[in-house]
């Protein structure tokens, strides 16, 4: 089945459908990961868009329910250049093209990735439309300008759990931690397990008042989609818990930490999504190699330097990847210390939380 990828500026490229049918609206992302598609495609922070892979063979290792990083696709649509008819892989239990038709995700191959690449990067993140029924270029074209971006919308609401839930409590835990589900990733919650946590995941529409009833030693802001500014509301309830808890923020969660502390966010160019970013660890000088995935970026300058100490800047173009307060137990990062995929660099942050939470026990 024939599909075609218009995009707003005018710009069409034709290629195959291998996923769901229909017509979906997105702004197209690229993401430069060589493997890990199951995770990118389960990763709830790609609400509202469609994502282009770089790496040009796709699927050839299928798809299973461990690498699954979220309950289902969340994500607008999917491009490849080839995508694989062979999956070949011991752990392989479903081939791609079968679990995106499942969700109702719409895929297209054959188109040039390269090409659409160098666009973007040019052009800035553009709004478009994937469809297989209609093949009429001027329509979709029009359907891609009028089509709701990312700046302005929540999309929090469209990814996070409808009610609270314990995600594992363990005999020998330390830690009580209340994640606020923004869209969490599944890695995030194994990593505090493995830190002995007892976790509860709350909506991210809790308020103040129903986190600190569990009682917790520490609350983490998880990941996200779209636009910080626009989850007014997480901002509120995250002012309201600054110094009464110790606060770990990743990705999104770090952007609503800074607009809670008195900063500002700004939509960055093309974004950062893939993993391989070079990060610089400001205190000691290590650079590490991360996994990011944001469209949104903290402004450097808006934040008072009296009171936040900024740790990690991403060594690409600059902007920042993590801050700490000076005096309380509250830090976040940009990029994603979970990984899944990527290179598990920054896991030791989850260390520096239960730290924070130690000290603040004591």
């Amino acid at each position: 089945m024939q599909a075609i990828l218009a995009l707003e500026d005018g710009v069409v490229f034709k290629g195959n459908s291998f996923g769901s049918s229909g017509e979906a609206l997105g702004e197209v992302v690229f993401n430069t990961s060589m493997s890990g598609y199951q995770e990118i495609i389960t990763d709830p922070s790609y609400k509202g868009q469609i994502v282009m892979m770089t790496y040009p063979l796709i699927g050839n290792y299928g798809i299973n329910q461990e690498d699954a990083e979220s309950r289902r696709p969340f994500l607008e649509g999917f491009v490849v250049k080839e995508y694989s008819k062979i999956a070949s892989n011991w752990r392989n239990e479903q081939k791609l093209g079968e679990y995106l038709k499942e969700n109702n995700i719409l895929a297209v191959e054959g188109i040039d990735t390269r090409a659409l690449t160098l666009h973007i990067r040019e052009k800035g993140s553009l709004k478009a439309v994937l469809s297989t029924q209609d093949f009429d270029q001027n329509s979709l074209v029009h359907k891609a300008k009028t089509s709701r971006g990312l700046a302005g919308r929540d999309l929090v609401k469209d990814v996070t759990i409808p009610r609270k839930y314990a995600y594992t409590q363990i005999k020998d835990g330390k830690f009580k931690v209340v994640v606020l589900d923004c869209g969490v990733k599944y890695n995030i919650l194994r990593e505090l397990l493995r830190y002995k946590c007892n976790i509860t995941v709350l909506p991210a529409q809790a308020t103040a008042k129903e986190i600190l009833a569990a009682h917790p030693d520490g609350v983490l802001l998880s990941n996200g989609p779209g636009d910080p500014a626009a989850v007014d509301y997480l901002v509120k309830t995250t002012a309201c818990l600054i110094g009464r808890v110790p606060i770990f923020g990743i990705c999104l969660g770090h952007q609503i930490l800074a607009l809670a502390l008195g900063g500002t966010t700004y939509k960055l160019k093309f974004g950062h999504h893939g993993a391989n970013h070079p990060v610089k660890d400001l205190k000691t000088n290590k650079v590490y190699i991360t996994s990011q995935n944001h469209s949104f970026c903290v402004d450097i300058d808006s934040l008072s330097k009296k009171d936040i100490q900024l740790t990690h800047v991403n060594l690409n173009d600059g902007t920042l990847e993590g801050l700490r307060h000076k005096k309380l137990p509250i830090f976040s990062v940009q990029f994603h210390p979970e990984a899944a995929p990527g290179p598990l660099d920054a896991e030791y942050l989850f260390a520096e939380f239960t730290k924070l939470m130690k000290n603040k026990k004591s």
